[in-house]
Formats: C-alpha cells, sequence, structure tokens
C-alpha cells in the first residue's frame, strides 16, 4: 500500500512541491519516498512506499519498464501478478525480473499488452498513474469497486492527482473554493461522492474509470473499463443453474482462491473480526488454508449492547486463530474525534469510522496488513434495509402512483403534516415511483437536511438518476444502487483513511472481481430467506463454524454518539463548532436550521444523524482555517 501523487505544468518550485505533497500522505507510505520528474518537469510524480511485496531496494518507485519507456506511480496491489509475471515470460516478452514486485510486472504487461489489455487481466485493488515518454500521455486508473482512491483536477491551470485530498491542498497556490453544490448530497448521505470532492476543480475517479490526458495536459478524458453494474445486469440475465450447496460450493471455492492471493506478502498479515457472518467467513477461510495460526483482531466496548468482542473470541478459539482484543474506553473513542477532519482530509460523517480507526491502530502493532469482511451485505442482500424497503413497497405499489403523489402533496402541505415528524415521513416515502425511488427517498427523509446548507443549487448524484427498473429484481436493483455508490464512497473511503492513517493495508476479499461476477448471479432465493439474509454465504460460513454460534442478533460496529454528545465535554465541543457567529461568518451553512436541528436534540432528545454531519463538516472548515 502506497500513495501517489503528480503534477503537470506547474511553472515553479517542482521539487518543494512534489516533496510537500509526499510529506502529507507520509502515513501512506512511511518506509520510503521517491520523485520524478520528466527533462522540463512537465510532468512530475510522487510516491511513498509502505513495503509490501519485496522489501528491497528493487521495488522502489516511481519505477521505470525495461525499456525506459513507461513510467509508473502505483499504490494497491496485483493479487494474480505471478499469473502475468509468468504469461510474459512463457511469452518471451520479458527475458527476466529484477525484482519480485507486482509494480514491474504491471509495467513489462503495460508494454506487452497495452493498458486496457493488461487492466482487463489484473486482480485487486489499485490506483496507478502511468506516463508513457514517448507520446507524453499520461493516464490514471482506478480499481474496479473503488478500494483506491484517486484525486485529480486542476491548480491554477496544472493537472494535478494524489491519493489523498490533503497532498492536493498542500500545493502552492492552492486556493480552490469550497464546492457548494455538493453540501446538500453531504448533508443527506454524510459523505461525498464520486465525482465530486468538496473542492471545486478537484475531483475523485469513479471506480472502474481510467483517465487520459496528453500534452498540453487541460483535457483530460475519462472512460469506464469495468462497471459494477453491467456486471449486476449480465448475472441477472444469466443466473447460476445449480443447486443451493452447488452455489455454496462455487463461491467457497472462489472465495478461497481470493483469500490465498490476498494473503501472499513478505510482511505480517492478519485479519478484522467483528463476529459478524462476513469476517467470520474470512477468517475461517484464511485458517483453513494456513499452517499457522492466523491473527485475528477484535475491539470490545464496556457497553454489552455495542460489544461483540464476546463472540468473536468464541469464533476464534473454535476455528483456533491467534486473537487479540482490545477493550476500548469511551475516553479512547473521544480521543480520535479531533484527528478525524486531517484524516479524511474533506467532511465525512459515518460514525463507525472510529472504531476501524481504533481497530486499525491496534492490529497495526501486529501486522502490517489485515484483511476484512467488507462487501457481504450488498453482494448478498444482509442489510436490514432491504425487507424494510420490500415490506413498504408491497404495501405502496398496489395504489396508483397519481392517487399516492397526492396525498402525499396533500399530508407535507396541511399542518398537522408539518408538524409530526412521523407523519412526515410516511408522506414523504408515499411519492415514491418505484422500490428504487423509496429506497433513493427512504435515505434522505429528513426533509431540513436540504435546508442546511445555503446554496440550494444541487450537483446530480448517481442515486438520483438511477434508471428505474435496471434489474428484474428489485432487491438485487437496491443492492447494486449501494454496490455503485454507498459501498465504495462511504465504506471503502472508511476503511481506507482510518487503516492508512495507521499505516495499515487492508485487504478485502469479498470484492475480488470474480467473487463479485459470481454473486450477481447466485438466484436471490439463495441469499434471501425468510428474515435470514447472507444464506449461502451462511452456508460457506457454516461448514467452519457451528450454526447456533452464529445465531444471535447483530449488534453492529457502532458508537453510542448519541449519548456522549450530550455529556459537557463533548456538548461544548459540539457548541463551539457551531456557534452563531462562526456560521454567520463563514457564510455556508444556515445558522437557524442547524440550531434547530441541534435544540431538538438537546432539549426534546430528537436526534437526527444530520447532527454528526454538521459537526464533522465544521470541524474539517476549522482544520483547513488553521492548516
Amino acid at each position: 500500500m502506497c500513495g501517489i501523487a503528480g503534477f503537470c505544468n506547474r511553472p515553479d518550485n517542482w521539487k518543494e512541491n512534489i516533496e510537500r505533497m509526499n510529506n502529507r500522505m507520509f502515513h501512506r507510505g512511511p518506509d520510503a519516498g521517491g520523485i520524478w520528474a520528466n527533462e522540463d518537469a512537465t510532468v512530475v510524480l510522487g510516491h511513498r512506499r509502505l513495503s509490501i511485496v519485496d522489501l528491497s531496494e528493487n521495488g522502489a518507485q516511481p519505477m521505470h519498464s525495461a525499456s525506459g519507456r513507461y513510467v509508473c506511480v502505483f499504490n494497491g496491489e496485483i493479487y494474480n501478478y505471478k499469473k502475468i509475471r509468468d504469461k510474459l515470460l512463457e511469452e518471451k516478452k520479458v527475458v527476466a525480473f529484477k525484482s519480485t514486485s507486482d509494480t514491474e510486472v504491471l509495467l513489462e504487461a503495460f508494454e506487452a499488452y497495452g493498458v486496457k489489455e493488461t487492466i482487463a487481466m489484473c486482480k485487486g485493488m489499485y490506483a496507478i498513474a502511468l506516463l508513457d515518454k514517448q507520446t507524453g500521455k499520461l493516464t490514471l486508473i482506478r480499481d474496479r469497486i473503488g478500494e483506491k482512491p484517486l484525486y485529480y483536477g486542476f491548480v491554477n491551470g496544472s493537472f494535478v492527482f494524489a491519493s489523498d485530498l490533503g497532498s492536493i491542498a498542500a500545493l502552492d497556490g492552492f486556493h480552490n473554493e469550497i464546492d457548494t453544490k455538493v453540501l446538500q448530497i453531504y448533508f443527506i448521505h454524510g459523505y461525498i461522492p464520486a465525482p465530486y470532492s468538496i473542492y471545486q476543480d478537484i475531483f475523485k475517479l469513479d471506480a472502474g474509470c481510467m483517465l487520459e490526458i496528453e500534452v498540453p495536459y487541460n483535457e483530460p478524458k475519462v472512460m469506464e473499463y469495468w462497471s459494477v453494474r453491467e456486471a449486476a445486469k449480465y448475472g441477472e440475465d444469466h443466473p447460476f443453474k445449480g443447486t443451493r450447496e452447488e452455489a455454496a460450493d462455487e463461491l467457497e471455492r472462489l472465495l478461497k482462491e481470493s483469500i490465498k492471493e490476498q494473503m501472499v506478502a513478505d510482511v505480517p498479515v492478519g485479519a478484522f473480526l467483528s463476529a459478524g457472518i462476513d469476517s467470520s467467513t474470512i477468517v475461517a477461510l484464511m485458517q483453513a488454508q494456513s499452517n499457522q495460526k492466523v491473527r485475528s483482531f477484535t475491539i470490545g466496548m464496556d457497553d454489552p449492547s455495542y460489544n461483540e468482542a464476546v463472540y468473536a473470541k468464541e469464533i476464534a478459539k473454535h476455528l483456533g486463530t491467534e486473537h487479540t482484543e482490545l477493550y476500548i474506553t469511551a475516553e479512547d473513542a473521544k480521543a480520535v474525534i479531533p484527528k478525524l477532519a486531517a484524516m479524511f482530509a474533506e467532511p465525512f460523517a459515518d460514525s463507525s469510522q472510529i472504531p476501524t480507526y481504533l481497530v486499525s491502530k491496534m492490529t497495526r502493532e501486529h501486522v502490517t496488513v489485515s484483511l476484512s469482511g467488507d462487501g457481504g451485505d450488498e453482494l448478498f442482500s444482509g442489510y436490514v434495509c432491504y425487507d424494510s424497503i420490500d415490506r413498504i413497497w408491497g404495501k405502496m405499489k398496489g395504489y396508483p402512483y397519481g392517487i399516492r403523489k397526492l396525498c402525499s402533496e396533500l399530508i407535507l402541505g396541511l399542518p398537522f403534516g408539518k408538524n409530526n415528524q412521523i407523519l412526515q415521513t410516511k408522506a414523504y416515502l408515499l411519492g415514491a415511483k418505484s422500490a428504487e425511488h423509496l429506497y433513493e427517498l427512504s435515505n434522505a427523509q429528513e426533509p431540513l437536511s436540504k435546508d442546511v446548507p445555503l446554496e440550494r443549487e444541487v450537483h446530480p448524484y448517481k442515486q438520483n438518476i438511477y434508471p428505474y427498473g435496471y434489474l428484474k429484481n428489485t432487491r438485487n436493483s437496491i443492492m447494486l444502487m449501494d454496490m455503485q455508490m454507498y459501498h465504495p464512497d462511504d465504506i471503502l473511503v472508511k476503511v481506507d483513511r482510518t487503516a492508512m492513517a495507521v499505516s495499515l493495508e487492508t485487504r478485502v476479499p469479498m470484492l475480488d472481481k470474480d467473487v463479485v461476477e459470481f454473486a450477481w448471479t447466485v438466484p436471490m432465493e439463495y441469499k434471501k430467506q425468510g428474515d435470514i439474509g447472507k444464506v449461502v454465504l451462511r452456508d460457506v460460513l457454516y461448514r467452519y463454524v457451528p450454526k447456533e454460534m452464529m445465531e444471535r442478533p447483530k449488534k453492529g460496529f457502532a458508537i453510542p454518539i448519541t449519548e456522549w454528545l450530550k455529556e459537557p465535554e463533548l456538548r461544548a465541543w459540539a457548541e463551539a463548532l457551531i456557534d452563531r457567529k462562526t456560521l454567520e461568518q463563514q457564510g455556508i451553512l444556515n445558522p437557524d436550521v442547524v440550531w434547530r436541528i441541534w435544540k431538538d436534540y438537546v432539549e426534546n432528545d430528537n436526534w437526527r444523524i444530520q447532527i454528526w454531519y454538521i459537526l464533522m463538516f465544521q470541524s474539517w472548515m476549522c482544520e483547513i482555517y488553521h492548516r
């Protein structure tokens, strides 16, 4: 795992600027750093290295191809690089390799097969910048699902890119304004989705996309090379024909292959174990393929309503892992809050970022790489909210949309409708056109969220333009919405930023290309039966862990933030951030709305998730003003 950065056509101080960018993302690669510029410094590349495979200088970056035509900086891992290396050798495209690094294999494959053909062969997580010195073309590539971040855009007319948004903000003369058109989206969802960032003229490269830019480096062209949407459509049109047991056999085979590849490293490897279905499956399959005890890691809390560590310990004992657990206090968690703004470099407000950081910090004391179970809910129908959408839509769809829409508008327009939050929510959802639209509305059901920012204009968001009925099965359609939006822009951002803050590489076996594509072929009845989700995934797990050990309510990976914010210290911190004069001076948020939401919480105990969104935004504002 590493961090990459670079720019084109910055006229002055190129060396100082690339070093500043590198230093800002030191945490992403504390083991080494490198820079490179072409003869006239029109293209400059930077790299910070967290050594995982080939710890020698032979794996250092920026790295050049053997012919010297290509130079590359690369963040991530190509899990099947040994197969690609063997192919290059067998076809005599390469005589010999100087290193055992995947970066060298990647470079030689680019030269032998071309960029698109090489990426089609690769399985992994990655953010890549590749310069063809012969043509001057610079290509940026982001992995299929969006595990690794890649920002790009323009600063004072110069094209720039980096793994860390803070690296771009560290450039001399960076004065890009806040993009207020993303704020409504942020205050609805708690994150800023690709392709946007918090800054004007700075973007996130979407998952499964590559960008090309040529001399004079002023017109980037973005193209999609792989689409989870197309994979889902193809999978639904070509369903798995075998039995449920045969589906579990194939899923187990694919997961084992993915995990085997992802356990390869020249440094210690472990796994997060939260006691849920997903992480337990990953750890079980790791241990099944290892001759040594797998290292597993869990954090717990003294509050039993938020603690799954006791169950994780039982699972670890059953599997025979070398298990490490850390019980954190409320003070441990609260101490993380001031660090979050710098950690994420833009507003981000999934409060599970706090325990994710703490488990990453503890894990990094023992290993350099940790596997996680993310992806199981979105691929195998695990979220409870999917059941809610099925239930509500099942009741609504029998009534004509025109009548429902009229009733919705009437209730919302009447005084008793405006003053009754429960009735207001139901009326709001009543106006849904489809199950997908209902899911969209359910994520935006707090009407005040749109009133928090003063800016009324908003960028188009993928969720709001999702094609209703794209998939035949509506639950598949909703899962696909999450895989395109919530998963890459919330879950994967949270895991990457918190883990990399402590220089821990995380790997996600369920996001392997073959696993993802197979998951979309699995019939829904193999994923969901009655109240039970992730059925086929459970079938795999129960081959290693007794069913009764897993049959308990899921408590989640969360903290009691709603209780803590009423305590004197955190309440004072929160009210200082939303000080009315400060909000008026900033001129970005509506002070009346912010304080209405806050007072409703402290006086009436009416919690809205937008409170945490507001506090994380204001914390970020304080961070950039004191930078």
